[in-house]
């Protein structure tokens, strides 16, 4: 198993110094999503995004003025991490808690190289509990790293209930922060409320983790599955195109199902998989990010 070291010097090479080559080194509103609360403007440095410049207060004083938003002069990042049995299943290279636990890493790097703080919580609660208080600096990504890796498995317990978890959040976060929740989202309804609010108060990502064979059962005849969370036990006929039709069915049904909820949470959505890397979905997630940041009425 990898160090918590070697974890962050493996996503700097193979993840951060893609992402760089896409950013050009600048981290600047990476995760920042439209929601921006505008602080101040300055005068124009050399550098700066043209698309920041403020024309009404720079025609008055016949200077170039750039607006600058609250998030980039004072942040505090969350990273909701699921650690439930669900997560540990995988059928092509890694499990769905290692991409968790390689996300995590990024976001925590990213965040911390901008200067803002950023801390960690895992749920369920195991044998131990990860909490990780907000700092700054790459030795607190390395802290958030080594709390989710050496975090042991928690078998059993019953269904992941992420309304609990949001409604803990709410009570934690006293102030505007940017929230990552990663999961698998396999927990039962009743959540969509507490993650609305969220979404009100907060900027809301949800990083959605899935393993390819979630989405499609394959032929390989009778098969006995298994619930890590609850125990329960059901055999599958996985043959029959009437059975692997319908489970086609019900992930459609259950994708567009988040989708709405997200939406309606003003939440955005990043998909991860077991089967692919980190970096084409992040770069597309920031370019949506960006784009959708710079094409504000007034900004």
């Amino acid at each position: 198993m990898e160090t918590p070291e070697r974890v962050l010097r493996r996503l700097e090479f193979k993840v951060i110094r893609r992402l760089d080559g896409f950013l050009f080194g600048d981290y600047t509103g990476v995760f920042y999503g439209p929601s921006l609360d505008l602080a101040e403007v300055r005068a124009y440095q050399p550098g700066d995004e043209v698309r920041r410049i403020d024309w009404n207060v720079t025609a008055r004083m016949n200077q170039l003025f750039v607006r600058q938003y609250l998030e980039e002069k004072e942040l505090t990042a969350w990273l909701l991490i699921d650690l439930s049995p669900s997560m540990d299943f995988g059928t092509v290279e890694r499990f769905k808690r290692q991409i968790a636990v390689d996300f995590a890493g990024v976001a925590a790097y990213i965040i911390t190289r901008h200067g803002d703080k950023v801390g960690a919580i895992g749920f369920p609660a195991g044998a131990g509990q990860v909490f990780v208080p907000p700092r700054t600096g790459r030795l607190q990504a390395l802290r958030i790293v080594q709390a989710l890796t050496t975090e042991p498995p928690v078998s059993g317990g019953g269904r992941t209930d992420l309304a609990a978890v949001l409604d803990r959040m709410g009570r934690v976060l006293r102030r505007r922060s940017l929230l990552f929740l990663i999961s698998d989202f396999h927990s039962p309804g009743g959540w969509e409320a507490r993650l609305a609010e969220l979404g009100r108060r907060h900027d809301v990502i949800a990083v959605r983790i899935e393993d390819p064979r979630e989405r499609e059962l394959p032929d390989v005849g009778g098969v006995y599955f298994h619930d890590p969370e609850t125990g329960q036990q059901v055999w599958v006929d996985t043959s029959d195109r009437r059975v692997r039709d319908r489970y086609r069915e019900l992930v459609a049904a259950r994708d567009a199902e988040l989708a709405t909820m997200m939406r309606r949470g003003a939440v955005d959505t990043l998909r991860l998989s077991t089967g692919s890397s980190l970096v084409d979905p992040l770069v597309k997630f920031v370019t949506f990010r960006r784009r959708r940041r710079w094409n504000l009425p007034g900004q």
